[in-house]
Formats: structure tokens, C-alpha cells, sequence
């Protein structure tokens, strides 16, 4: 798995630990290990632009994803997955730290942005949470995703609670 995280935000995040959720949850969702994947870190100002650029929303977002070759998790355990480019994952840990201080269970903004890695990852493949049952799916794959990092990691503690809308 090709997965590169450049931070531009001049915030200290732990880029380690980005990258590797993002792979723990590629494999997870069992995406072709030759997929690419690019995790881009940036400062409430450019998260803004992007937001008013392809929102049409003011004010800075807590993740952006912007899919390209639109691969999809295969559908059954035998199935050969596709290869190729996943897009872009756009995080703002200014952004994340306010949502982990004013989460019902607090956490970090590291750990926020964990939780928003994993998001983004399966806004690239295709979840969403406009619907009720959409939301439900995807929350509920997520909150599976980062509890399954942690514990491989030995994290404990509560894992944070979905904040992102």
C-alpha cells in the first residue's frame, strides 16, 4: 500500500500514526495493497478554501475526501480487488482538536484525527451519511476500524466517539 501523508498544517501530528490507520483500515476494507492513497494535513485557512471550493460551505471542515479511480471494497472474501489511485484525504487538526475537546467522551486531537482517517478513508470508497441507515453503516464500520487499531496497538481506554457530521 503506497500511502503518503504530508503535513503543510504547521501543527506537530503524529504522522506515524496516520498512516498507519490508514493502512490498518485499506486492509481491513481489503483494498488492493498496490492502491495509493495521499493524506494531506493543512491549517483552517486552506481547509476553508477547499470547504467554500467544493462545499459551497463556509469555514474550515474536519475532513475532506476527494475520491479518484472510485474503488470499492470487493464483494465477496474471494473476490480479486481492483488497483489503483484512492484519491486524497484532506485533515485539519485545528479543526479536530475542538471536536475531541467538545466530544461527550474528550480525547485528543491525535486521536480525533485517527477517527477522521478512517472516515475519509471510506468516504473514498464510496460510504456516506446522508440517510439514517447509510450513517448507521457507515459509523458503525468506522467505530469497528478504529477499535480494531487500537487494540492491535494496545491502546485502552474508550475509543473516541464519532464527532464528524
Amino acid at each position: 500500500m503506497s500511502i503518503d501523508v504530508n503535513n503543510e498544517s504547521g501543527t506537530e501530528v503524529d504522522e506515524q500514526a496516520i498512516l498507519d490507520i490508514a493502512r490498518y483500515a485499506l486492509a481491513r476494507m481489503r483494498i488492493h495493497p498496490l492502491s495509493e492513497l495521499s493524506v494531506i494535513v493543512v491549517d483552517a485557512d486552506a481547509m476553508e478554501q477547499l470547504h467554500i471550493q467544493w462545499m459551497d460551505l463556509p469555514g474550515p471542515t474536519d475532513v475532506m475526501s476527494f475520491p479518484m479511480d472510485e474503488l470499492r471494497p470487493p464483494s465477496k472474501d474471494d473476490d480479486e480487488p481492483p488497483q489503483g489511485l484512492l484519491g486524497d484525504i484532506v485533515l485539519c487538526p485545528e479543526v479536530a482538536e475542538r471536536q475531541g475537546k467538545d466530544a461527550p467522551t474528550q480525547h485528543s486531537m491525535d486521536e480525533e484525527l485517527h477517527l477522521l482517517t478512517v472516515h475519509g478513508v471510506l468516504h473514498l470508497l464510496g460510504y456516506d451519511h446522508e440517510e439514517a441507515d447509510e450513517k448507521a453503516e457507515m459509523f458503525g464500520l468506522q467505530a469497528a476500524i478504529v477499535d480494531g487499531w487500537r487494540a492491535e496497538k494496545g491502546m485502552t481506554g474508550p475509543s473516541p466517539a464519532p464527532t464528524v457530521s
